[in-house]
């Protein structure tokens, strides 16, 4: 898609290939001073063949992604005691299993940490090698035993490539081709010889270990990169380090929906006036990004800079029912949505308490929508109190 695009002659002519920005601040001004601060230029500094250059410009969209921060495999966020000495071992992401990287894996028994989709793409990739290559053998570690999120909804799933990873994930881990660790929280990693020994507790504190492996795939996600903007005033979600307006919306912590409040420029800004964060890197931590939505945020972010804020304010995002809506987290992942908005059970099979809501603004759902028609004040979603891991984390939000 990209391709052809770039092609366009009034683009390439805008394109500066092979060029990576480092920093981005304003021209004569650091993150301190205030005064005049918005009627001076961005300056982007980057590097080109090896040369420092500087660009200038009236708008900056970070887009940069989370590609290169993959997330540890410790699980406090730091990596495991001895992940850095056994990196030689340890491929983050998606290895291309099946291609490029076919022979570090072939005959080999490699160990995927995760529980998310890329997590799911490896393991699948890894099967398909078992059955071409004799000895080679998989194993899958995850740190909660529910994987709700990454088997997905199955042939429910609005999302049916989704749904059908998530399937074929569910009936290679219920074969017994692959030796599967649940609950475990890796905290250590040995050299054995020429194998690995990991070392971790589980949801209990009881001691856990993974013996005899050759390779490690890390898919734990990952993270945003924010060095780049150090001298811009960003506003960022404390501990998801997304845009702060995104972060209760989001955060997987309370739920992992397939749907998303409408958002765009407004909730994308930052206090430095023309910049914006989109894409995945808006998300920060949370693993629960669709495109769809960074289509839509880019269009929102565009027509702003541009002067044209009645498209800009114009809802235009319709993501579909998932087939699976949980709450994620180790303390709470597999729970129903209803239970998140303290809702009658009955209400999961219709999504998040029924869905987004149709048409009243203040309503954070479908049956809160409901229930203030019926002239309910507060939250019209509750029927009972939540757990506290469940408590809205912001006071504007209902459930």
């Amino acid at each position: 898609m990209l391709k052809p695009f770039a092609q366009l002659p009034p683009v390439a002519a805008a394109l500066h290939l092979g060029t990576r920005v480092v920093s981005v601040t304003r021209e004569g001004f650091d993150k301190v001073k205030s005064a005049g601060r918005e009627r001076t230029p961005f300056v982007i500094r980057a590097l080109r063949g090896g040369e420092v250059i500087e660009l200038s410009a009236r708008a900056v969209i970070d887009s940069t992604g989370t590609w290169n921060q993959p997330n540890p495999l410790g699980a406090n966020g730091l990596p495991a005691i001895g992940e850095p000495e056994a990196a030689d071992r340890i491929a983050y992401g998606i290895p291309d299993v099946l291609g490029a990287a076919r022979g570090r894996y072939a005959g080999k028994r490699t160990l995927v940490v995760g529980a998310g989709h890329s997590a799911a793409h490896a393991l699948l990739d890894l099967a398909e090698l078992a059955r071409q290559v004799p000895g080679t053998a998989l194993a899958w570690a995850v740190r909660s035993p529910a994987l709700t999120r990454v088997f997905g909804g199955g042939e429910a799933d609005a999302l049916p490539a989704r749904g059908a990873l998530g399937s074929a994930l569910r009936a290679l881990r219920d074969s017994g081709a692959l030796a599967f660790h649940a609950g475990m929280r890796i905290t250590h990693i040995e050299r054995d010889g020429q194998q690995l020994t990991l070392h971790g507790v589980d949801l209990q504190g009881q001691a856990q270990r993974i013996d005899g492996i050759d390779e490690i795939v890390c898919a734990t996600g990952q993270r945003p990169d924010l060095t780049m903007t150090r001298e811009l005033r960003v506003r960022l979600d404390p501990w998801l380090e997304s845009t702060e307006a995104l972060g209760p919306l989001i955060d997987p912590n309370l739920h992992s929906c397939g749907t998303v409040r409408p958002h765009g420029h407004r909730e994308l800004a930052h206090p430095e006036p023309g910049l914006y964060t989109v894409g995945v890197k808006s998300y920060g931590r949370a693993p629960t990004f669709l495109m769809a939505t960074g289509f839509e945020q880019v269009r929102s972010v565009v027509a702003a800079i541009a002067g044209d804020l009645e498209a800009a304010d114009r809802v235009e995002l319709d993501l579909p029912e998932t087939g699976v809506c949980s709450i994620g987290g180790s303390a709470t992942e597999g729970i129903a949505d209803a239970a998140c908005c303290g809702a009658p059970s009955t209400a999961a099979a219709t999504g998040c308490c029924g869905g987004p809501a149709k048409a009243d603004a203040s309503a954070c759902c479908a049956l809160d929508e409901q229930k203030k028609a019926e002239g309910q004040s507060g939250c019209g979603c509750g029927t009972a109190p939540q757990p506290a891991a469940l408590r809205p984390r912001s006071a504007t939000a209902c459930c």
